[in-house]
C-alpha cells in the first residue's frame, strides 16, 4: 500500500538545503535586517519552525550561509597561485555567487561594529599571506599590506557592489559570464604588475 505524501520519509538535507537557499537570496535582497523568517520559510516552502529546528533561528541561518561560503573558497582560493589569479579567482567566484556577495556588501553597508572574531583571523591570515608575497617581491616594499587587501578585497567585488558602473564602464551586464572572464583577466594582469615594479 502506497503511503500518503505527509507520510513519506523526509529527506533532511534536501530540505536544509532548500532553507539556505532560500535565507541566501532573501538576505540578499533585503539584508540581515530587512529579511523575514516567514519570507525565507515561504521561499523554501516550509514551515518556519524548521528553520529554528535546524538552524536556531535567523542567526544561525546567517552563520550558516557564512561557513558554505567559506567551504566554497577554500575550492577556488588557491593560496599557492600568484596573487594574480588568487583575485581573478575571487572575481569569478563572486560572479558565480552573486547573492553571498549582496549579503557581504549588505553587511558592509548596515554593520558599524568591530568584526567578528573568525572574520578578524581570516584578515589576519590573509594579511600575513601579503606580506611573504611582499617579502618574496610580488608586491613592492613601499605598499602597506592591509591598504593592498581592502583594495583588492574592493576590485574583486566590482560587479556586485558597482554594477551601475560596470554597465558604463564596459557596456556589459556585470552578471554576465562576458563581464567576470574579462575583469577576472584584466585584474590578474593589472595585480601581476605590482610584482613588475619590484624588479625593475
Amino acid at each position: 500500500m502506497r503511503r500518503a505524501p505527509e507520510e513519506r520519509q523526509r529527506d533532511p538535507e534536501r530540505t536544509k538545503a532548500r532553507i539556505l537557499q532560500a535565507a541566501l537570496e532573501e538576505f540578499a535582497a533585503k539584508g540581515f535586517a530587512g529579511a523575514r523568517v516567514n519570507e525565507i520559510a515561504a521561499r523554501a516552502g516550509v514551515n518556519k519552525q524548521l528553520i529554528s529546528y535546524y538552524f536556531g533561528g535567523k542567526e544561525g541561518l546567517y552563520q550558516a550561509i557564512t561557513t558554505r561560503w567559506q567551504s566554497a573558497e577554500s575550492v577556488f582560493a588557491d593560496r599557492s597561485s600568484s596573487l594574480g589569479a588568487l583575485v581573478a579567482g575571487y572575481v569569478r567566484a563572486n560572479a558565480e555567487r552573486r547573492d553571498f556577495g549582496k549579503l557581504l556588501v549588505w553587511q558592509g553597508l548596515t554593520d558599524d561594529g568591530p568584526p567578528d572574531a573568525s572574520f578578524a583571523e581570516d584578515v589576519r591570515r590573509d594579511l600575513e599571506g601579503l606580506r611573504k608575497r611582499q617579502e618574496a617581491g610580488e608586491l613592492p616594499a613601499d605598499l602597506d599590506p592591509a591598504a593592498v587587501l581592502v583594495a583588492l578585497f574592493a576590485m574583486a567585488a566590482a560587479g556586485v557592489s558597482f554594477p551601475q558602473l560596470v554597465r558604463a564602464a564596459f557596456d556589459l551586464d556585470p552578471a554576465s559570464p562576458e563581464f567576470a572572464e574579462h575583469y577576472a583577466e584584466q585584474l590578474e594582469k593589472l595585480v601581476g604588475h605590482l610584482g613588475a615594479v619590484t624588479d625593475s
